[in-house]
């Protein structure tokens, strides 16, 4: 057998693969992007970028009960998004096999929240799957699709940061055959709520069915330690690897399947022990269900965290009351680098506009332009979830706050921006919108949507027309204007503002990474130093080329020297936004011609 060094993303989308689906879909986001983008790369399976999770898992679900295996991943905040459709399907069950990953993100490395999806499977009443390394990843994407078709019910796989990012030694195995199973029109079972009462009991009966399943199990397992301990463990997921390697010593048991657990087997393991110590990140999930169970003999939150994550050095000293080991890092000084923009990002000149309009209040939203609430710009005041800006920017207008501008980026226009701008319409709103279309999913790695007039493979699709959109929405003001441009945004944002309705801004510059702008040729820019000024707006741009110069420059003799401007040409890429903002155009291309050009 073939053996691959592959991460956790990567190996979910083998054994999807291996388990013969037909269709999967997902919208990008940390730590699930990888998944998909992998996928794509299998000729025999459509993959492709939803609109948004709920799309996604609405494709899935048409998919599986159509008749063939159905595939759909997301970030843990996207479930939030797919709930609805994710909390009903079970209801109804599946016809060909569907999983669910849901990719979770203790630490809150690139997220708003580190909820924890494994509650999500346990209020829907699905199977929960939860593999401990790489290989287990893409076995247990297998293990998923033969429980859904078994019990004919859609299955959620959960993986964290730390699984799908890490890479390991991946098994490969062929790709079964999964043939497409009739559908069968049925409408007591597909039309779920007019008999939703008598879908109850079954999805009850089911549940006890798979309890009963969970039992024989085999990733249910006991892992025998030395012996030398008088204590067990309990645990599932990456956490296994990082609690066996500091615990030689006592048996584990090991869990896969966590939802529904093997309640026989774990309460006929924790008799065997005085103590028994279930270790887990984020929630109490699995010490919850267990002391439902009646076992008392169980310690788990009140000496593990359910904040950020776990790792060996923690549990070993929970434990062992062992020291973590030195943090060399601290014997190094190393500068501090705050998250930020890129070198040439279009975001730099949109904020560069709005610092400019005293008096507003700017509502964000979920993007690269969410780092506009740092320093330098400090532009944006709230950034809570995807799409929420226009609906709050709508809230802060009717609590009395009217100089309030909605920022969103194009892909979350798409996403969950056009029923709160419908809405604003509707209910006569003046709501200032700012779509920034650097045409791409920025943050997530320059994937194409629906905006882009590309598909997953680049290859062309059709485009949307952000204005078209807004105009059929009821939006009387729209307005064009070149992110690199900040006076064209500031312009246009100032007479939004004014108009008597809702108003749309489409603020414009294609991000510095998408392939077709990073094969451009790049010019640098200099700053002519005898006409410098030291006016400063050129550092208020945020931009890391520019630099304070050792040279400066006192306006009169009563005024303090300030230091003039220079120009990194190693890493400036030419956006223009620096000599757009420059008085004294002083700041110029290297080869002498026009800036605009």
């Amino acid at each position: 057998m073939t053996k691959q060094l592959m991460s956790g993303d990567q190996a979910i989308a083998r054994g999807a693969w291996e388990a013969g689906v037909m269709f999967a879909a997902s919208y990008p986001g940390t730590p699930a992007t990888e998944i998909l983008e992998s996928l794509a790369h299998y000729p025999e399976i459509h993959a492709q970028w939803s609109v948004n999770e709920k799309v996604a898992f609405d494709q899935g679900m048409g998919a599986a009960i159509a008749g063939v295996r159905a595939f759909v991943s997301m970030k843990h905040v996207g479930v939030n998004v797919a709930a609805d459709s994710f909390m009903v399907f079970p209801y109804a069950g599946t016809n060909a096999g569907f999983v669910l990953i849901s990719a979770d993100d203790p630490g809150t490395h690139s997220s708003q929240n580190e909820q924890d999806n494994r509650y999500f499977a346990k209020f829907a009443k699905v199977p929960l799957l939860e593999p401990s390394d790489n290989q287990e990843a893409k076995d247990y994407v297998k293990l998923a699709y033969q429980i859904s078709e078994q019990f004919e019910t859609p299955v959620m796989l959960r993986v964290t940061m730390r699984l799908a990012h890490t890479k390991g030694l991946v098994e490969h195995g062929e790709r079964s055959t999964a043939p497409k199973k009739p559908f069968v029109k049925d409408n007591l079972k597909w039309v779920v709520p007019p008999f939703a009462k008598a879908h109850r009991s079954p999805l009850e009966n089911k549940m006890r069915a798979m309890e009963q399943y969970a039992e024989t199990f085999p990733a249910n397992k006991i892992e025998k330690g030395t012996g030398k301990a008088d204590f067990g463990v309990i645990t599932s997921g990456v956490i296994f690897q990082y609690a066996r390697e500091v615990l030689p010593d006592p048996d584990f048991f090991k869990l896969g399947l966590t939802f529904p657990l093997p309640k026989q087997r774990l309460l006929d393991f924790c008799s065997q022990y005085q103590k028994v110590y279930v270790i887990e990140e984020s929630e109490p999930f699995l010490e919850e269900q267990l002391r439902f169970c009646g076992i008392r003999n169980i310690a788990g939150k009140e000496m593990f965290t359910n904040i950020g994550e776990l790792s060996p050095e923690l549990i070993a000293q929970q434990m062992n009351g062992t020291i973590a080991p030195t943090d060399f890092s601290k014997e190094i000084s190393t500068p501090a680098r705050p998250p930020m923009l890129c070198i040439g990002c279009p975001h730099r000149g949109t904020f560069t506009a709005l610092n400019r309009i005293n008096g507003i209040t700017v509502t964000g939203d979920i993007g690269c332009y969410t780092l506009g609430g740092l320093p330098p710009y400090n532009t944006m005041n709230t950034s809570f979830e995807m799409g929420g800006s226009i609906g709050q920017a709508f809230g802060f207008e009717k609590a009395g706050e009217p100089r309030t501008v909605a920022i969103i980026g194009d892909s979350t226009f798409l996403h969950s921006g056009i029923p709160p701008l419908l809405d604003a319409v509707y209910n006569k709103g003046k709501t200032t919108v700012v779509i920034v279309d650097n045409r791409t999913t920025g943050m997530t790695g320059q994937e194409n949507h629906a905006g882009t007039g590309k598909g997953i493979h680049g290859e062309p699709a059709k485009q949307v027309d952000y204005e078209k959109i807004c105009r059929a929405l009821g939006v009387e003001f729209v307005k064009h204007a070149s992110a690199f441009r900040p006076e064209e945004v500031e312009g246009a944002v100032r007479e939004a503002i004014k108009f008597d309705g809702p108003s749309v801004v489409i603020s414009e510059g294609p991000c510095v990474l998408i392939p077709e702008e990073k094969s451009k040729p790049k010019v640098a820019f200099t700053v002519v130093a005898d006409e410098c000024i030291a006016c400063g707006l050129c550092f208020h741009t945020g931009c890391p080329a520019i630099l304070e110069s050792a040279e400066t420059y006192r306006a009169s003799a009563s005024q303090k020297p300030r230091p003039k401007a220079i120009i990194d040409p190693l890493i400036c890429v030419g956006c223009t936004l620096c000599a757009a903002v420059c008085p004294p155009e002083c700041i110029v291309r290297v080869d002498g011609k026009p800036w605009g050009a």
